[in-house]
């Protein structure tokens, strides 16, 4: 299975404390999907390209990754094949 960097829409909240909290993903394909948990945060690079805070998300019983290039852009790690 392969993986390619894929822009995705995101609905996040936004703390007081400057924190960023994502609540659903919307893909290419128009499908949406809310997030369930946010598992960890922190800055580190994609290994399909970029880098940025990388958000390590679960929908329903799946992980992923979902990165915040903090210029506006968002991107998830997407598993083809």
């Amino acid at each position: 299975m392969t993986r390619r960097k894929v822009y995705v829409t995101v609905n996040a909240e936004h703390m007081p404390d400057g924190t960023c909290r994502p609540r659903t993903i919307r893909m290419e394909n128009q499908e949406e999907y809310e997030i369930d948990r946010v598992v960890q945060v922190r800055p580190c690079a994609s290994e399909v390209g970029g880098r940025g805070i990388r958000y390590t998300i679960r929908i329903g019983r799946s992980e992923t990754h979902l990165f915040d290039e903090q210029n506006g852009r968002w991107f998830v790690e997407a598993k083809f094949g």
